[in-house]
């Protein structure tokens, strides 16, 4: 919002300091995730409040087209994912929480229900305030809907181009705790070097993880592309999701004893739905985004090559010794 300051060196320094709080262990993490995110949905929750009195049922339903267009519908797909992607973090954290059978569940829940309803809550009084043609193609739409409800120089507008912020910081926190397990697990296994697998003997935090996804971080931010990384992200998520769910059929098929702390409800009528669902999504990105889809499927083609290969050849060494 302000000019003056420079965006790649603030995004640089956001990353160090991320990574910083996250080297210091998982509590020392946690708790910041925790504050920043109540201070995030309590700024979302004023917002709402503040504009209640304002919301025009006739404005929200005005200037809409006459008829919904399938196409506009499915490109935007990843950028209406982008809300939730990256929920499943929850599940990364499993090893280092108490009791990971109730409040991983809990944790996905909760979280789901939170952002459903602020999501619902803020598209829907933010487009009957005004024109919301006028908010479709800003990047800070809150301070501009504030605007248009209470005027230019309220200061609540003037309040809210900086609490908006805490919604990224939560965010990208919780992304930097993710991205860190995630590689840690896959160099656990065996994956990717080992070295991404060894902990922290002080902090019990995997450190060469959490410095290597800030490297591949950096990396992105020096693209300058955002709508391409988030498509990208989308479409991992989408892929991850569809593995998921095969997996779950498959799972349920060959080990039907297996102890679940934690079933899927309604089996197999929601996850059924859910794999219908990831297909649909992926089929509309694919379609919209041709160019990048095929950047993601040849990237995660070489992966599973040099899985296949390394599979081959730890088979070999087995059958020779």
């Amino acid at each position: 919002m302000n000019p003056a300051i420079p965006i790649m060196g603030t995004a640089l320094a956001t990353y160090v300091v991320f990574i910083t709080i996250n080297l210091f262990g998982i509590k020392q993490s946690a708790r910041f995730s925790l504050i920043v995110t109540i201070l995030s949905v309590l700024e979302l929750v004023v917002f709402l409040i503040i504009i209640l009195p304002c919301y025009d049922n006739d404005r929200f339903l005005a200037n809409n087209p006459p008829s919904v267009e399938p196409g506009g519908v499915f490109a935007g797909i990843p950028f209406a994912m982008w809300f939730f992607v990256a929920i499943e973090g929850v599940a990364m954290v499993a090893e280092e929480v108490k009791n990971p059978h109730k409040t991983i569940p809990r944790g996905y829940i909760s979280s789901i229900l939170t952002l459903v309803i602020l999501a619902l809550g803020v598209m829907i009084l933010s487009g009957g305030v005004g024109d919301w043609r006028q908010l479709s193609n800003l990047d800070h739409p809150l301070p501009e809907t504030l605007t248009m409800a209470l005027g230019k120089n309220n200061a609540w507008s003037k309040v809210f181009a900086s609490l908006g912020l805490f919604g990224l910081i939560a965010s990208f926190h919780c992304n930097t705790i993710s991205y860190s397990r995630q590689i840690y697990a896959l160099a656990r296994e065996g994956y990717l070097p080992k070295i991404l697998s060894q902990i922290s003997l002080k902090y019990h935090t995997p450190h060469w993880a959490l410095i290597a996804g800030g490297l591949v971080g950096f990396l992105a931010i020096f693209t300058g592309t955002t709508n391409e990384i988030i498509i990208l992200s989308v479409l991992g998520a989408v892929v991850m999701y569809l593995i998921s769910m095969l997996s779950l059929f498959v799972l349920r098929k060959k080990e039907p004893g297996l102890h679940r702390p934690f079933k899927a409800p309604l089996y197999p009528y929601v996850p059924a739905v859910a794999l219908i669902l990831s297909v649909v999504c992926l089929l509309a990105i694919v379609y919209y985004n041709r160019w990048l889809s095929l950047i993601f499927f040849g990237g995660l083609g070489i992966s599973l090559l040099a899985f296949v290969l390394k599979y081959i050849i730890f088979t070999s060494k087995k059958v020779i010794n």
